[in-house]
């Protein structure tokens, strides 16, 4: 079976989202933050004090690279943990006010990335992009469970 990259959905989306990371890796290093980071805090602003498990089905993430993730931010000053008050053995996580006040910085970095990444392209091929890359977001999903 002959295999070309050029035509491979996942080899395409695979280096998409590789350009994607080292382009808003510059835009969110003047901020001292990493695109992993980032995604826990896109989260965590909306809906702080979830657990690490919480964190990991959200953003669809190993719970090895989670730890490692949050324990950086931890460190960094970026979230703060807090026990959970039903179950001991559990840890919520909440975004320190240092990370709450780097929220419209990143944000912004984050919309600008995603601005030249469509440049050229009008708001209805925006729309039908973005809606075929849930459809087949949600496609690997079903096919994963």
């Amino acid at each position: 079976m002959h295999f070309e990259k050029d035509t491979s959905a996942g080899y395409l989306v695979n280096h998409l989202a590789r350009l994607f990371g080292i382009a808003l890796s510059e835009r969110l290093k003047p901020l001292n933050l990493a695109p992993a980071q980032f995604m826990v805090l896109l989260v965590l602003w909306r809906e702080a004090g979830l657990s690490q498990r919480q964190l990991v089905e959200r953003l669809s993430v190993e719970q090895a690279t989670m730890a490692n993730t949050l324990g950086r931010m931890e460190r960094d000053g970026l979230i703060e943990r807090r026990p959970h008050p039903q179950d001991g053995r559990v840890q919520l996580i909440f975004p320190t006010a240092r990370a709450v006040a780097l929220e419209a910085a990143a944000t912004d970095a984050a919309a600008r990335v995603n601005a030249a990444a469509l440049a050229g392209l009008d708001a209805p091929e925006i729309a039908a992009f973005l809606a075929s890359l849930r459809r087949v977001m949600a496609n690997l999903q079903t096919a994963l469970d």
